[in-house]
This record gives structure tokens, sequence and C-alpha cells, in this order.
């Protein structure tokens, strides 16, 4: 039976959106493999790693019919990759092997049967369905996603808060030294859900989002969050556990502020990090009125000294910060100008936006 035969950008490009969670080495030899089910024309390919499911429909000819198997994914993917994009290539199921074919070019592949596949079971308890363009859950979870935590012991860092609630969705990520926010608006009002997805969820989320107006479609349960967009259906089980207050961590009322230019800011962060020693990124931050100085140094008694001219006649303020945590903040904006907001030494500092309300990053003060 011919299970397929288009061009091979065609068949690449589906089966790449559903291999970004296959894991090259399992404990369970079938997660290594994609699903294929055929059904007449429409063929479907489903991969899992137990926590995440990702399926696509994609329509690729070959004969009408019913058919299902699985076959090594990765090894698929490389095959393919190596062909011409406008070849067409054939794939043709005999027995329990699938035969790749595009020109002069023939590859036999093993496969395992489809029952043996372990697909997620959906919950029975979804709320109610929301949607927002593609482009603004991208642009939330690129301003968020690099606060989250890695392999933290509080597992319930180690990914993304998501609260829908009103007509108000809202990102929030957090390593318990700095804290991202960022809200968008939606078209109707839901009742309050809030789950916290898994960082390998939200990293797979980024590489398939595409920047455009076509919404996703998204669904919460107690224990899962379902997404669907662009013929695509993601289903990922939810981190556990309660995510801290973050209305509690976001400063209110800091009676300095300055405004300045983004890109002269991480301009001269950069270069006050160059001298800071790999295991102590802190750097001095000086604020008086006119000015703002950023001072680094490390154990070879080298110094860096910065100094950008500013329109500033607040309170003079000596203050402490890991240079990573405010690099990582300019780098994934776009906007021109950043508003910076202080108290005192002692104080986190508040980086905002002034052409986007809905975007909030705290940072906690270091000691130097």
């Amino acid at each position: 039976m011919i299970v397929l035969k288009a061009t091979q950008e065609k068949v690449l490009g589906a089966l790449q959106s559903v291999s970004g969670i296959v894991e090259r080495r399992h404990t369970l030899p079938v997660l290594a493999n994609v699903l294929i089910r055929k059904t007449g024309p429409q063929i479907e390919l489903t991969t899992s790693d137990l926590e995440i499911q990702v399926r696509t429909t994609a329509d690729l000819g070959g004969d009408g019919g019913n058919f299902a198997t699985t076959v090594g994914a990765r090894k698929l993917i490389d095959i393919l990759r190596s062909m011409p994009t406008d070849q067409t290539v054939t794939l043709t199921a005999n027995q329990n092997k699938l035969t790749l074919q595009g020109g002069k070019s023939r590859f036999t592949l093993q496969t395992l049967p489809s029952d043996d596949f372990p697909l997620v079971q959906e919950a029975a308890d979804f709320g109610p369905m929301f949607s927002v363009p593609q482009k603004t859950l991208k642009l939330l979870v690129n301003q968020v996603h690099f606060a989250m935590a890695v392999h933290d012991i509080r597992y319930y860092l180690n990914g993304i808060l998501f609260v829908a609630e009103g007509k108000n969705l809202t990102l929030v990520a957090t390593d318990g030294h700095r804290l991202a926010l960022a809200q968008a608006t939606l078209d109707t009002e839901i009742p309050k859900q809030e789950v916290i997805l898994p960082r390998k969820t939200v990293l797979e989320l980024q590489r398939l989002l595409k920047d455009e107006d076509t919404p996703i479609e998204m669904r919460f349960a107690g224990n899962q969050a379902k997404f669907s967009f662009s013929g695509m259906e993601f289903v990922t089980k939810l981190v556990e556990g309660k995510f801290p207050d973050y209305n509690r961590v976001i400063p209110k009322n800091h009676k300095n502020s300055v405004t300045l230019g983004r890109a002269p800011l991480l301009a001269s962060l950069q270069r006050a990090a160059i001298l800071t020693s790999e295991k102590f990124k802190g750097v001095r931050v000086n604020l008086e009125p006119g000015s703002l100085r950023i001072a680094s140094s490390n154990a070879e008694q080298e110094e860096a000294k910065e100094e950008l001219e500013i329109d500033y006649a607040g309170d003079s303020i000596e203050i402490g910060f890991n240079v990573t945590y405010l690099i990582d903040a300019m780098l994934n904006m776009s906007q021109e100008m950043v508003k910076l907001e202080l108290q005192d030494t002692n104080s986190s500092v508040l980086i905002t936006v002034p052409e986007q309300a809905g975007f909030k990053y705290v940072v906690m003060p270091m000691r130097i």
C-alpha cells in the first residue's frame, strides 16, 4: 500500500512540526517513533513523550483506505532532509516494514505496531475554550520564557504560569531572583483558569507558533492543557503545585524612575559583563541626576566602567544586580525605550516598556 506520495518539502514539513518532542533515547522504544494513521486521503502524524502529545493532519496523497503503523521519526526526517526539496517521495507499506523512495534512492525502515503507541488519555474536565492570535501568544511567551527556572527543586518554577480571567490572559515566569509578566486581551470573558505549563511545553510552543493572526485555541483542565492551531493539536500534562503570588512581588509606587534607550543600555551592560567573573555576574549601577553609571570588576582586579547620559532628577541610588538578568530582558524586547523604576539600594527594580502596558519585569538586587 502507498501510504503517501508528495514532495519532499511537504512531507518533511508535516513531520518536523510533530517531531520536536521526540527524544533520541527513551526507555520505551516506540516513543522514538511517529505514529502514522491513514484514513482515506488524510494522514495523521502523532508523537508523544508520555507528558506531551503533538498531532497534525495533512493531505499527502497515496492510496485510499485505512492504515496505521509507527516508524523512527528522526531517521525518517534525516533521510528526507538529504533529498532535494522538489523531489516526489513515496512511502510504501509492506508487512512490518516501510520503504521510502525518492528518485533512485530507496530506504527500507523497520516499524513497530501502532497498537503499541501510548496515546495520551485526554482529560474529561476541560474548561471553556478561549483563543488569541498565534503571534500574540508567541510574543507573550517570548517576553517571559527567559525568566523560567531550569531544574529547580521548586518544580512549579520550571515552567510558565498561564492565568485566563475575564478578558485577560496573563503569562508569568520566575526563578526566584527575577520575574517576568506579560498580558494580552481576550475576545470573550471567561471564568478564572490558572495552570502551570512545563518548560518543555513552553519551548515547543515557541518553536511551533507562527507570526500570524490565525487563532490558537486553548483549553485547560485540572492536569492538562490543550492547544489547537494551524491544523495541529497539542496536549500536555501540567506542572502541579502552587505558583508564588506574583502580584506581591511586583513593586508599586517606586518614587524614582528613568526612561532611556534600550539599545544603548544593552550595549553598556554587555560591555560591563565582559569583566565579571564566571561565577559572580554582579554589576554596580549608580543612578544620579543626569547620569547612569555601570561598573564591574573581577578577581584579577580588572575593571569596566560605563556611563550613559539620562534625563533623571531623582535620588542618588547605588544598587547591585546580576548583569545576566538585565541583559536577558533587553535581548527579549524589541521596543526602543525602557523604563526603570527604583526605590532604594535594597529594593528590586521594576522594568517596563512605555508603549506596552502589559509587560513587567522585576529583578531582585544583589549584594556586591
